[in-house]
């Protein structure tokens, strides 16, 4: 009885993974454009060329909108991690907008996490009625890309200044804590990279990340006033963290 609770848990927290990740591509634009308008007072161009913007942020609704009501949702996942994909490398190479290195590397490995879920959601994850088994192929490829992130998320305690006294200003114990945080970020990240033992450090993740978007994430004084993050940017970032542990 109790094993079927779970199994019946751990489904609804799948498929409630899945609904929520279907909207992401709605806040990502959103937040985009918001954050656009937010340069527009300073003169600050987009990172995206105008003409090709208004073509992303349509592929991506249209991705959103079939995905939101289950039309061919697998086929609609892989096209919006396409489509995020072909985005994110658009704005790298436009060199509109010089980001320092380690937000680059917060902006990036967001982008794939929310890439690798988008992999996992096409691979059948969180259908209600599966007509059909899921992609090993696109599930595995899916969970690389949330170690890599995983694997950018410890390298970035161990590396940007930034980070490490964004977690040193709220976590307890100091240097020792952060230390073991970035031996769990590496624990799951070869959780994710090997296959194994995938549910316990999705439900890890499950728990940490809310806390990290909270009170690291969260800390929009920190990241906007000390650390010249743009508002809207941080808000997308937080986004981004939200969806991407959504699966």
């Amino acid at each position: 009885m109790a094993m079927d609770l779970k199994k019946t848990v751990l489904r609804l927290l799948m498929r409630s993974g899945a609904v929520i990740l279907t909207r992401f591509p709605f806040w990502n634009c959103f937040s985009m454009l918001m954050l656009f308008a937010e340069r527009a007072d300073v003169k600050r161009k987009p990172d995206i060329p105008i003409p090709y913007l208004y073509f992303d942020m349509g592929a991506a609704v249209l991705c959103a909108s079939l995905m939101s009501f289950g039309v061919k949702r697998r086929w609609f996942a892989l096209g919006a991690a396409l489509q995020l994909a072909i985005s994110t490398y658009a704005s790298y190479i436009g060199g509109h907008v010089h980001y320092g290195d380690w937000l680059k590397v917060r902006m990036y490995s967001r982008t794939i996490a929310i890439i690798g879920g988008f992999l996992v959601l096409a691979s059948g994850a969180g259908e209600i009625y599966r007509q059909k088994p899921r992609t090993r192929s696109l599930q595995s490829t899916g969970q690389v890309f949330l170690g890599i992130y995983l694997i950018c998320v410890a390298y970035s305690l161990q590396h940007s200044k930034e980070d490490r006294l964004a977690y040193l200003n709220f976590i307890l114990g100091g240097e020792i804590a952060l230390q073991l945080l970035f031996v769990l970020y590496g624990v799951l990240a070869l959780s994710f990279l090997s296959g194994y033992y995938i549910r316990t450090s999705a439900q890890v993740l499950a728990v940490l990340m809310p806390l990290v978007m909270l009170f690291i994430d969260g800390n929009i004084g920190y990241w906007h006033n000390s650390r010249r993050v743009e508002f809207w940017n941080q808000m997308k970032l937080i986004g981004q963290n939200i969806f991407s542990t959504s699966l």
